[in-house]
């Protein structure tokens, strides 16, 4: 049974994404007990102008860089200020982002038939597409790809660790990172989905108004096909992961002009696609 007096440890203070609890922690046989944090995940309800779109299961941090980041990676909206408002409620079941949308934006026409029929689960992005073409969508074209130093890309790797609190204390989120050409990490967001810490990412990039195509991506998960969607669908034409790319998403990044990068670890690291954007020094 758990202490409840004054020697017990003391409580972790809560935190955005992630919150403290009660645990009792083995070491070489010896059980204690001790207060840890654990990741948050709960529902994220998405209305566009009052019609239901998708519930995604996610971290209840950076919500206005989620929802704008969404309807710029889903094609809901096509450019940042067709956005025009958010509106948080918090619910028992979740929190519900009523956001509403300029009249021009595709999100404006939404009815019935263009809602997800199951939730994004946390590790899936396009959880309840109802049709084959929506669940593998050919991205546009980087117009302007950049190329980069091998440095650079060496430098933001070191970096990235020491920007991801939420994985410090848990150990249970991806993060999704811009770092400008020099190599420097701009902006970082974190999220038990991968795909969620990416929208978060393009949308915090959208509102300060960072250009694309002027630096690199960092992601701390695997490549999947959804997230080269995403990018090159946000005009980012630079993306490494620490884990591996698929097949699907390599063939992507290829028809999409995306420098993709996988297993990018200090030192080493493949170059999947447009392998002539990252240069030696």
């Amino acid at each position: 049974m758990l202490p409840t007096d004054s020697s017990a440890p003391p409580a972790v203070p809560a935190s955005p994404g992630y919150v403290g609890r009660r645990i009792e922690r083995w070491r070489h046989g010896h059980g204690e007990p001790v207060e840890d944090c654990i990741a948050e995940e709960m529902p994220i309800a998405m209305l566009y102008n009052g019609v239901s779109f998708a519930v995604m299961m996610a971290t209840p941090h950076d919500l206005e860089d989620f929802a704008l980041g969404f309807s710029l990676s889903e094609g809901l909206v096509t450019e940042s200020p067709q956005l025009r408002s958010i509106a948080r409620t918090e619910l028992l079941e979740g929190i519900q982002l009523a956001i509403t949308v300029a009249p021009e934006a595709p999100a404006a026409r939404l009815d019935e038939a263009s809602r997800r029929l199951l939730p994004g689960r946390g590790s899936c992005g396009i959880c309840g597409t109802r049709e084959l073409e929506d669940a593998v969508r050919q991205p546009g074209h980087i117009r302007n790809p950049g190329s980069f130093r091998a440095s650079a890309l060496e430098r933001a790797l070191a970096q990235l660790p020491a920007r991801q609190p939420m994985n410090a204390a848990t150990g249970a989120v991806h993060a999704a990172a811009w770092a400008d050409a020099e190599g420097n990490v701009v902006l970082v967001r974190e999220d038990v989905g991968r795909h969620n810490a990416l929208d978060k990412l393009i949308g915090a990039m959208a509102r300060a108004g960072i250009t694309p195509d002027s630096g690199m991506l960092l992601l701390t998960s695997r490549a999947s096909y959804e997230m080269v969607t995403k990018a090159a669908n946000a005009g980012i034409g630079f993306m490494a992961a620490i884990s591996a790319p698929t097949a699907l998403a390599i063939e992507l990044a290829r028809s999409a002009g995306v420098c993709l990068v996988g297993f990018a670890r200090p030192g080493n690291h493949n170059v999947y696609t447009c392998p002539d954007r990252l240069v030696a020094d």
